[in-house]
């Protein structure tokens, strides 16, 4: 599996980078809403939809009905997207103590999945306008970093669960170890960029932010009873899978970076 894992690392992630740090930001959303599509599949078939398709057509042109938006209005949708994830952690914690709070719709679901989806898009397409794609490289380093610090801490010395009822294989050393390789990452950005250091503070709440990604999507499959949201990434599992620590992060990180700095 980790064999599996690194080999589809290596072979993604120049292409990652060379769409972030050369393409313009109307390509680079075109492609990143791929990703978004994709996840939007998967995200049907957790929900129980029969026909993926409609589903996934509605999403897409949603993603371009939002694009087509000035940024000022667009930011509601972040705003919106916060709150969720506000709701989403009371559903884990309560899910953890035995209530399960998950609605069985299927539309509700699939409202959610909008939810989860668009405003990550949104964000990363802004950050990218606004920032530049260097900018969305470090959110992304950020997060992989912060996923193969709590993949091995929580390998080597993972003892005491996070959520056991949610992901079993999630842990408190997990945790520490993804705040410890994130906040390496954040520092060698921040010497490169020179960013205050309280630029520190935003990179730790976006890392959190980015477990309750993980768990909220882990909580959907166990719901559904999948292990795997799809398999089209080898020893990653379906793109949701993937991104599911983005999605929370990254509207959490843009919505900090516009009331921080």
């Amino acid at each position: 599996m980790l064999k599996q894992r690194l080999i589809t690392a290596f072979i993604l992630m120049p292409l990652i980078i060379w769409v972030l740090l050369a393409l313009p930001t109307q390509t680079f959303a075109g492609i990143i809403g791929l990703f978004m599509i994709l996840g939007a599949w998967e995200w049907a078939g957790l929900c129980g939809w029969k026909m993926r398709l409609p589903y996934t057509i509605v999403l897409s042109l949603g993603l371009y009905a939002v694009w087509l938006q000035d940024n000022q209005h667009t930011l509601y949708i972040i705003y919106i997207a916060c709150v969720w994830w506000l709701l989403a952690l009371y559903w884990i914690v309560r899910y953890q103590q035995g209530q399960h709070l998950i609605p069985k719709s299927p539309i509700i679901k699939g409202f959610l999945g909008f939810l989860i989806l668009l405003p990550a898009w949104l964000a990363l397409c802004i950050l990218h306008a606004e920032q530049g794609g260097t900018a969305v490289l470090f959110l992304f380093f950020l997060i992989w970093g912060a996923d193969t610090g709590a993949y091995f801490a929580g390998k080597q010395w993972g003892k005491h669960k996070l959520a056991d009822k949610v992901s079993p294989g999630k842990t408190w050393e997990g945790v520490m170890g993804a705040l410890v390789m994130s906040s390496l990452v954040a520092l060698v950005y921040i010497f490169l960029e020179e960013k205050p250091l309280s630029f520190m503070l935003l990179c730790l709440i976006t890392v959190a932010v980015s477990i309750l990604g993980d768990l909220v999507e882990s909580l959907f499959k166990r719901e559904a009873g999948f292990k795997d949201s799809g398999h089209i990434l080898p020893g990653h599992g379906g793109m949701l899978d993937r991104i599911d620590s983005l999605t929370s992060a990254a509207p959490i990180f843009v919505l900090g970076l516009g009331i921080l700095f």
